[in-house]
């Protein structure tokens, strides 16, 4: 099994593989998973797909610990919040190749939310600890 520190580079690699073949990448989230941020209403079996295609997102940041982007969901706009742990596969929605991993064990304690982070969603289900987000007092 590799270690968790590789999964950012071979996401990285099986997403930029995608583009180049004109491929659609698609991650699949475990949503249940600490720090998880996505719009409610569309995971199934407590997972979900993510089209992170240039065409269907805005701003797709795949850090070490993170991957953050814009996309609409039903005509909103909303940011998704997915630490890297939570991703339990990414392929291309043509072809289904691609890499999974091991369902994520969730941590002792959540995940710090990525920089620049702070956007509080209005649709996050009951029950889920909210982020901390940032206020400007004057």
């Amino acid at each position: 099994m590799l270690p968790e520190s590789a999964k950012p580079y071979l996401l990285n690699a099986v997403y930029q593989w995608c583009v180049d073949q004109g491929h659609t990448p698609y991650i699949l989230v475990v949503v249940a998973y600490p720090g998880v941020s996505v719009p409610s209403g569309y995971e199934k079996d407590g997972r979900m797909i993510l089209d992170v295609s240039p065409r269907a997102c805005h701003s797709l940041n795949m850090a070490d610990d993170w991957i953050t982007f814009n996309a609409r969901f039903g005509g909103v706009a909303r940011t998704v919040d997915v630490p890297m742990a939570a991703v339990a596969a990414i392929y291309a929605a043509e072809t289904q190749e691609g890499m999974g991993f091991a369902d994520p064990e969730a941590p002792s304690t959540p995940p710090s939310s990525p920089e620049g982070g702070g956007i509080e969603s209005a649709d996050k289900p009951a029950g889920k600890p909210e982020r901390p987000a940032l206020r400007v007092v004057k």
